[in-house]
């Protein structure tokens, strides 16, 4: 059943995040290596990025690399790395041109110095936009909770702030996207069914959206389905459909 047009959204998501699923798989389907489908994943993220401009879609944060990504095999994470460098030495300039803002955020320390070196060069080139992408890399949402908890513990154990001060909204400006849009639209390619330690805390209240395509295969279709059904939703935050839509009327 379709909601009247009372009940929809009243813009489009301001955020949106991709899990991209599916890589090794669609590589696989072809006959190919790992490292052909990850080549094939990142070169599908500026066709997704500008489908979500198109939707005035504000954020656009994707999962590249998650804290578990490490337990795959050597030279798959060799070549996971490799792509990144290069994706963050050939695409920071077009990013700040295309008026794109680029953030990553994780842990970093993990990473080659080299790597290292070339994210703060990237961010640094491309450090202003209308739009921002945002890279998760060496990311998860159980170390961002974590981490905005020891940074409060911090500022408790310095007297700088009072256990009263402990709360939701406290811990939530430690976060890694405290100063963006909240997430709105979390997407997962590859049919799988979890959202496998992405965005924890900033999802609470995401629309979730499972998409069967593999993330090469994934292109701005995709994307016009994925937001076409966030405007099918009603999101009532804890409220009942009345209380929508009378704030609506």
């Amino acid at each position: 059943m379709h909601l009247s047009e009372q009940n929809l959204p009243a813009a489009s998501p301001r955020h949106i995040g991709i899990i991209m699923d599916g890589n090794n798989r669609w590589a696989k389907q072809r006959g190919m290596g790992g490292g052909s489908g990850h080549k094939a994943g990142v070169e599908k993220i500026r066709a997704v990025l500008k489908a979500c401009r198109e939707h005035k879609v504000e954020v656009l944060t994707l999962f590249a690399f998650s804290s578990e990504n490490w337990r795959r095999p050597p030279r798959e994470v060799e070549a996971l790395m490799s792509l990144f460098y290069s994706y963050l030495r050939r695409e920071a300039r077009k990013l700040r041109d295309e008026g794109v803002a680029l953030r990553i955020i994780g842990r970093r320390d993990r990473f080659s110095p080299k790597l290292q070196d070339a994210i703060a060069e990237a961010e640094a080139i491309a450090d202003q936009g209308e739009a921002t992408l945002v890279i998760a890399a060496d990311y998860g949402g159980r170390w961002d909770i974590a981490q905005a908890s020891k940074k409060l513990a911090e500022k408790l154990q310095a007297g700088e702030i009072a256990v009263a001060d402990i709360n939701e909204e406290s811990l939530h400006q430690h976060t890694c996207l405290a100063d963006l849009p909240e997430l709105d639209l979390l997407i997962r390619t590859g049919g799988e069914l979890r959202i496998s330690n992405f965005l924890l805390w900033q999802s609470s209240y995401s629309e979730l959206y499972f998409s069967d395509c593999l993330w090469p295969d994934f292109g701005p279709e995709q994307v016009d389905a994925a937001v076409n059904d966030f405007y099918q939703r009603q999101r009532r935050f804890g409220k009942t459909s009345e209380q929508v839509l009378a704030e609506q009327a």
